[in-house]
């Protein structure tokens, strides 16, 4: 299988949607290098989404991606707050700057074409680039958003960018982690640190792996302290993370995150106490996710909350914050991430929503336990338990938005992440009835089985009992 460094896992980059936002940006993106040595001799782009990308596309934000990487910009880099300016000026001149280099017609109503009946043979989520040139030549490049952010070139396996190298430690299953672990010593995040220096050196990884916390954290922060104001996309779903935010602490005087974390730190240790802010810390994430804002997948935006709710928990109130403790935590939730991602699939629109936030809880609850001192096995079981919990859930976004029970989601699965690490350290894995290798092939299982209704199409679940009309999205 596949080799997955903890930078594929995790990717900093714009919501709301990791598959129908962020991998229809970096498919706009790859298509660009491919036309690359003729871009001044384009004529006319049509793009054609297929399956789920066409069901819910627009309220994901599909278009608004697909504008925004043939434009040029990098979800990475690009200034967030100029997003919906770049794209009303797209809508309006029905011109776009492609690769920001030349000026070509571009109508967004006319030239994004969303067949809601057509599914291509790969994967649900499937959409193609048709260009025409000066001299009438055509060219047609077609692509996968397979979850999390990862894009596959129609003919290509679903392989991730790193796929190519030899690790010393190679890992397709749970087995394979309690092995090494076992032989070597190492907790899992040691393992990992071993297989990420084949890409980069440890200082580089753990550099790298503190930028993405860095994100995580900020944009925590920024969700906590963003006015109530209704998300976009016409629910009328109201921010409330701000408003839980100033509830808990009411006049309190801070000026930046550190502060701000401190503060919380000195409130106490109260259950309810740390159960509220713990789930404060995830919606605050996914109203950011929801707003196009800069969020981590981790693994998915849709389910971007869970991990950093869960390593605020820790760095907060378990722990007195440290470099090592998150780099830890991230290395052992990210080979978690990676083992669902090759024996079964993190994509809601081929697993629903277990696929998501189900994969989230589950590495969010093995990082946890290893900074807890769990053993490797506590760790596993840990996963294991996150992940049982969540078989069978349904990916039913409300008018096809990520907000309606996705936001609401991550902060369930975030406590459930919680719960299962604390089950796990007060157990014996060895008397263990079910394994996480076991759940991860019933995840898939239950992912083949489960109607395409329930798989980010909004034709099912909440998205058709409750009476909202796709067209008020």
């Amino acid at each position: 299988m596949e080799s997955i460094s903890v930078l594929d896992m995790f990717k900093i980059g714009v919501g709301p949607s990791s598959s129908h936002t962020l991998g229809p940006w970096k498919a706009a993106q790859t298509f660009l290098q491919a036309i690359s040595k003729k871009t001044e001799q384009v004529k006319r782009i049509e793009v054609q989404l297929y399956g789920s990308l066409a069901k819910t596309g627009i309220g994901h934000g599909t278009d608004v991606a697909i504008l925004m990487g043939l434009s040029g910009y990098d979800p990475e880099t690009v200034d967030v707050d100029q997003i919906e300016k770049t794209v009303s000026h797209i809508r309006q001149k029905k011109q776009l700057q492609l690769a920001g280099e030349i000026t070509i017609q571009f109508d967004p109503d006319a030239h994004l074409i969303f067949l809601k009946d057509e599914i291509l043979p790969f994967h649900p989520n499937g959409l193609r680039f048709l260009c025409e040139f000066d001299d009438c030549s055509l060219q047609k490049e077609t692509y996968f958003s397979v979850g999390g952010g990862f894009v596959v070139q129609e003919g290509e396996d679903d392989r991730s960018e790193s796929e190519d190298v030899l690790l010393p430690y190679p890992i397709n299953s749970a087995a394979d982690i309690s092995s090494y672990c076992n032989e070597t010593g190492l907790p899992i995040s040691g393992i990992v640190l071993e297989n990420e220096k084949s890409w980069r050196s440890e200082q580089e990884t753990r550099d790298a792996v503190m930028d993405i916390w860095n994100v995580m954290s900020n944009c925590i922060y920024r969700g906590c302290h963003t006015a109530e104001t209704y998300l976009p996309g016409g629910l009328r779903v109201m921010r409330r993370a701000a408003r839980l935010n100033n509830r808990y602490l009411p006049e309190q005087s801070y000026d930046n995150y550190q502060e701000w974390s401190e503060v919380i730190r000195k409130g106490g240790q109260d259950f309810s106490y740390i159960q509220n802010w713990v789930s404060c810390f995830a919606l605050a994430v996914n109203e950011e996710n929801a707003s196009f804002g800069r969020i981590v997948t981790a693994p998915t935006n849709g389910a971007a909350g869970v991990i950093p709710a869960v390593l605020q928990y820790l760095v907060t109130f378990k722990n007195d914050y440290s470099q090592d403790v998150v780099f830890r935590f991230m290395c052992t939730s990210s080979e978690i991430g990676s083992i669902f991602k090759k024996r079964a699939t993190i994509s809601a629109a081929m697993g629903g929503c277990q696929a998501e936030i189900g994969v989230s809880s589950s590495m969010a609850a093995a990082g946890l336990t290893e900074c807890l001192g769990g053993t490797v096995d506590q760790c596993l079981m840990a996963a294991e338990i996150a992940m049982e919990h969540h078989l069978g859930m349904t990916c039913d976004p409300i008018g096809g938005l990520v907000q309606i029970p996705c936001i609401e989601r991550n902060a369930m699965g975030a406590i459930k992440a919680i719960t299962a690490c604390h089950l796990a350290l007060q157990s014996e894995p060895k008397d263990a009835k079910v394994s996480l290798d076991g759940v991860v092939d019933t995840m898939w299982e239950t992912a083949q089985n489960m109607n395409s209704k329930y798989k980010e199409t909004s034709d099912g679940g909440l998205a058709v009992n409750i009476p909202i009309s796709l067209s008020e999205c």
